[in-house]
């Protein structure tokens, strides 16, 4: 009798484990590196599925076959303000819709599946330095005390660490360079004790 083979659909997070195995392997291993899961930007507006923290900021965005893409204009408005880098990791399916709305900067994967569930990548868009990212949005990404201590490392006065989270964002970038912020994102993820998000170096 003749078998029928069904075809598996491969989920998000079965493309973001085959991602970390055959695309991410070599940069999670670096000790300088950083890779979490589900990182929350904007003060949690909008998650992105893998974010690479090293010299910059890099996040991989998935969409499967079984997602859609109605979330994603709202999400590349604050991908585009937040990373420094972005690569979208799509299905086949979801390719030509995907390829009309990313900024040129923007890199693309294709996530192409075989007969029996196999996940291989085909990189059509190498990810280029997003122009647009704003070092304010980025420093969201810090906590308010972490902040305050990088300002004070800066030698600013106790008494002008008072004000509310968004006013000590915009000291910090006045004080610091956005490569010096990433830097510094990087050390206090590496040293926070509560995470939420998942985070790994291999």
């Amino acid at each position: 009798m003749n078998k029928t083979v069904i075809a598996k659909r491969n989920t998000g997070a079965d493309i973001r484990y085959a991602l970390y195995a055959r695309h991410l392997h070599r940069i999670r291993a670096r000790p300088d590196t950083l890779v979490i899961n589900e990182l929350g930007l904007a003060h949690a507006k909008c998650r992105i599925d893998v974010a690479v923290i090293n010299g910059c900021i890099h996040g991989y965005e998935i969409k499967s076959a079984i997602d859609t893409l109605g979330r994603l204009d709202r999400q590349l408005k604050i991908y585009c303000q937040t990373l420094q880098k972005l690569t979208l990791v799509v299905a086949t399916k979801h390719v030509d819709a995907v390829m009309g709305i990313i900024p040129k900067w923007c890199g693309l994967i294709e996530v192409k599946e075989g007969p029996r569930g196999g996940i291989s990548f085909h990189r059509m868009q190498k990810s280029q330095s997003n122009p647009h990212v704003k070092p304010y949005m980025v420093a969201h990404l810090l906590w308010r005390e972490e902040v305050k201590d990088l300002l004070k490392e800066r030698g600013v006065a106790l008494r002008d660490l008072q004000g509310n989270r968004k006013q000590l964002y915009k000291m910090l970038c006045k004080t610091m360079s956005l490569n010096e912020i990433t830097t510094s994102i990087l050390g206090c993820m590496e040293h926070r004790k509560a995470w939420r998000d998942f985070p790994t170096h291999g």
